[in-house]
């Protein structure tokens, strides 16, 4: 029989952490739903006790969401288990995720641990969660590198405590397939109960090999994969969802596995997380990159031409791509763009569709040609303005963009009137200044705003082809210390990056 593999999100955990790329509240609920309707077993909300906001995240997606399991991370401490049952207690199906270092590095550098402390502190915590949770995971971090004889003692010892999934974490990503699929088969062969679990694997990618270690797990026998949307993560990120699942559903001849992901929600969910974390996906991205399905080799096109599966493996459509196509007009309704907003993968409420819809009436008169990515552009655009429900209280975060007047040419600096709007009023600024119109527009912005911040990075990419196409910024923006990502789309280019800086500003100010 074919195996159903488990998959364990943690783009909302470890995904976050990738540097900039957090999300607020909105943008959480956002991707933890669409999770849950791309058929996630388990999602990995936070780590509840790291922060008040991490708690109040894990609390609302636990509240909100059904359909998968709801997760938060916890160290082997009882404050933070504490943290992560409270935060999960109004979940549909709670999972309290527990993990202690168990290497001889972290063992001897980090916790001072002997063998057998190391050992007491693990079944503790497996313990006290649950009291707390009746499907509770153990992490043994670093178990790649930790020494097999001390691995299988520590696995056999938090099953027999009552964890009900067991994960094996190259946490550095360090090891080899080969490697790994040994690490894994030694456990089954060697651990007595370890019938009595899942399990589990998460892989780093620092040497490219996520995907493969994961695969290699589950021909060794694991049933769960924990990954993220686009591979995201600390350093090289980590092993990538989308990846991992079609390698499973293309090759089940060899895995002889599969998942219970709708495949045809990748490529929008892949976008979304795209968009709320400001981390574009490579061209060449596999599975959901612009180029996966793209044969530019007259070899390869005369090939696609007298039969797709002679270049493609997988139909574009199964993973979510959709053919782009003129859908909508100036004169379309709203019935239209939300039967289209369904059909990208959107599921827009009244108050969003509203919202959407008076954007997309704007476009129209700017923009000759509305296609399918101007549509998602437009609801992802809403999603980054959409504010946490603090952060609508607040009148600070509140700078949105009016107009601009801008003289510049070839060796003088720009000259420029910038007008934002806050609270109900209009706050000018004339400046003369700057190397160039993109410099001279940040500097009216900081002097506005009063925020002492500078620019990271600044990058503008086309939506759509043609010359009236919208512009899409993604900015970063720091401020002592700390990162702040913004994001603007409009057909002037430098309306959108304004847009984008003032974005990143308002969550400075939030």
């Amino acid at each position: 029989m074919m195996r159903t593999i488990k998959t364990f999100d943690t783009t909302l955990r470890d995904g976050e952490q990738s540097p900039g790329a957090s999300m607020n509240l909105n943008e959480k609920l956002q991707v933890a739903a669409a999770l849950a309707e791309l058929g996630v077993d388990v999602i990995e909300a936070g780590f509840a006790v790291a922060s008040p906001g991490d708690f109040e995240s894990v609390k609302a997606v636990a509240d909100s969401v059904r359909g998968s399991s709801i997760c938060s991370l916890a160290r082997c401490v009882n404050k933070d288990i504490e943290a992560a049952a409270e935060a999960l207690k109004n979940a549909e199906t709670p999972r309290i995720h527990v993990f202690l270092a168990t290497s001889p590095i972290h063992r001897e550098y980090k916790l001072r641990m002997t063998l057998e402390a190391n050992i007491e502190a693990a079944v503790a915590g497996v313990k006290y969660a649950r009291q707390f949770c009746s499907d509770v995971e153990f992490s043994a971090e670093d178990a790649t590198r930790t020494e097999i004889d001390h691995l299988c003692r520590v696995v056999e010892a938090v099953i027999n405590a009552g964890a009900t999934t067991v994960n094996i974490p190259d946490t550095v990503g360090y090891a080899t397939p080969a490697e790994m699929y040994e690490r894994i088969h030694s456990l089954f062969k060697r651990v007595a109960n370890i019938d009595r679990c899942v399990i589990s694997v998460h892989n780093h990618n620092d040497l490219g090999m996520a995907v493969a270690t994961s695969l290699a797990a589950v021909q060794a026998g694991a049933g769960q994969v924990e990954c993220t949307i686009n591979g995201l993560g600390e350093r090289a990120g980590n092993c990538s969802l989308e990846e991992v699942v079609m390698a499973l559903k293309t090759r089940s001849d060899v895995f002889n596995a599969g998942t219970r992901i709708v495949t045809q929600k990748l490529v929008p969910v892949s976008r979304l997380v795209s968009t709320v974390t400001g981390l574009k996906v490579p061209r060449n991205k596999a599975i959901v990159g612009q180029n996966a399905f793209a044969h530019e080799s007259g070899i390869h096109q005369d090939g696609m031409l007298k039969n797709p599966t002679t270049y493609e493996i997988m139909c574009p459509a199964d993973v979510g791509f959709q053919k782009t196509d003129l859908v909508l007009g100036k004169h379309s309704g709203r019935a239209a763009l939300a039967d289209r907003a369904k059909t990208l993968g959107y599921d827009l409420n009244t108050d969003e569709l509203s919202r959407v819809f008076d954007e997309f009436k704007k476009l129209a008169d700017r923009k000759k040609n509305i296609y399918d990515e101007d549509i998602a552009a437009l609801i992802q655009q809403q999603i980054h303005e959409q504010k946490t429900p603090a952060a609508a209280k607040s009148p600070a975060a509140d700078w949105s963009f009016v107009s601009y007047d801008l003289h510049c040419c070839t060796g003088k600096e720009p000259a420029l009137t910038l007008t934002l709007q806050k609270d109900g009023r209009e706050y000018v600024k004339t400046i003369s200044g700057g190397d160039g119109p993109v410099d001279a527009l940040f500097l009216a912005i900081r002097e506005l705003t009063g925020q002492d911040m500078s620019i990271k990075e600044y990058t503008v990419q086309s939506v759509t082809d043609g010359e009236d196409a919208q512009g899409e910024t993604a900015v970063l923006l720091t401020r002592g210390g700390e990162v702040f990502r913004g994001h603007g789309v409009s057909t002037d280019t430098l309306e959108a990056g304004t847009s984008a800086i003032l974005n990143a500003v308002n969550r400075m100010l939030r």
